[in-house]
Order: structure tokens, then C-alpha cells, then sequence
């Protein structure tokens, strides 16, 4: 889903903030909007992630055999 979300922020930023016709106007989101977004999803999948950043190993001497 996130790969889906930056085409999606990409595809906004390029194309028109607003637009309207004759069947209406279209508003999007805002792109600072779109960008939180995109950092809280970004954050729910790294808290997901098992060690979520961190390493813990035992380090141990080879003369403590």
C-alpha cells in the first residue's frame, strides 16, 4: 500500500489543486495533508516490524570459551 500511496501523492502534485466543469467543481487534498499521511502509515509499518530498529547482541570473547 505505501508504493500505491506515493503515486498517488506524485500523481496530486502534478495535476491541478482544484477543477471544476460543468458537472461540478473537484477539490483534492492538500498535499501537506497527503504527506502526513504518508508518514503515519509509514509509521504504523516500522512499529509493526520485530525489532523495530533495534539490535541487541551478546558479545562474548573467544578466550571466555
Amino acid at each position: 500500500m505505501p508504493d500505491d500511496l506515493k503515486h498517488e501523492i506524485r500523481e496530486n502534485a502534478v495535476g491541478p489543486a482544484k477543477a471544476s466543469g460543468d458537472a461540478g467543481s473537484v477539490e483534492q487534498h492538500k498535499l501537506t495533508d497527503q504527506i502526513a499521511a504518508d508518514k503515519h502509515l509509514a509509521g504504523k509499518d516500522a512499529v509493526r516490524k520485530p525489532n523495530r530498529g533495534l539490535r541487541f547482541n551478546k558479545i562474548v570473547p573467544p578466550s571466555a570459551g
